[in-house]
């Protein structure tokens, strides 16, 4: 009896820990988070800047493959779509904002052990779904530049001229950035909460990824606007020979983390 007087206590813990409850945000919610993300960011900035120089380095290596076999129309969505598989690899930031919060001590023999140990549940088929997502986005940019352009692949100054001097070129801009779009708010659905709400509780990854889409349906336009947001910051980052993502992208995970924090009940 002594037994099950103790079992179902704990029983009911995790249970609780699976119940997700999804908060409305505040006008100023998402510029807070931002503030918090870079707070974080100078307080422990060894962490984030490394996870945002090794995306840098493997933007840098995607363009050069993509030159070295002159598929240089794949070197645009293979860089927009490290932002499908941003939410999983900052899972790194998510556990550097976590012990922050917490006053946990901070050292990457900690960090990586407390990913890991996520990961061990139900963090680590939020990767297959991330790679997924990626894989679709790839396949989708192929496809759209086969219907308008067929099996040639022009060199990258003449696919420029053309994409913003003709009619062709300016529909094929228009239609692959507003569907390209959709797919991306649709993966961002997915994923805005999942990897931080299974980093920090014991939910399975479905679990998750209700939470997440359920958080979009409550606060449209706020995460609506936290997407541009990110949107933005990336684009900066890619026109700055993809320097700036060594900053963006660890101040964009850190703030995903307060993002979090705001939209689910603790």
């Amino acid at each position: 009896m002594q037994d099950e007087a103790q079992q179902a206590p704990s029983e009911a813990a995790r249970a609780a820990r699976r119940d997700v409850i999804v908060r409305k945000l505040h006008k100023d919610d998402i510029f807070n988070a931002l503030v918090s993300g870079w707070s974080d960011l100078k307080r422990a900035p060894q962490y984030g800047l490394t996870i945002g120089a090794l995306h840098t380095l493997g933007g840098w290596i995607a363009i050069f493959f993509a030159r070295l076999s002159g598929l240089h129309f794949f070197t645009y969505p293979f860089l927009t779509g490290f932002a499908l598989i941003a939410p999983f690899s900052a899972a790194v930031i998510y556990e550097v904002s976590r012990r922050l919060e917490k006053d946990e001590p901070l050292s990457w023999g900690a960090i990586l052990g407390a990913v890991k140990t996520s990961g061990g549940r139900d963090l680590g088929w939020m990767c297959l779904v991330s790679l997924f997502s990626f894989i679709l986005w790839i396949d989708y940019a192929f496809f759209l530049y086969l219907m308008f352009y067929g099996a040639h692949m022009p060199d990258p100054a003449q696919f420029v001229q053309e994409a913003l001097s003709t009619p062709k070129g300016l529909l094929f801009i228009l239609v692959g950035n507003l569907v390209g779009g959709l797919i991306a708010f649709t993966i961002f659905s997915v994923s805005v909460v999942s990897c931080p709400l299974l980093l920090d509780r014991d939910v399975d990854f479905v679990t998750a990824m209700i939470a997440s889409v359920k958080s979009v349906l409550t606060n449209p336009w706020q995460l609506l606007a936290w997407a541009l947001v990110i949107g933005l910051f990336l684009a900066f980052g890619l026109l700055s020979g993809l320097l700036g993502l060594t900053v963006v992208l660890p101040l964009i995970g850190h703030a995903s983390w307060h993002v979090y924090r705001k939209l689910i009940e603790p």
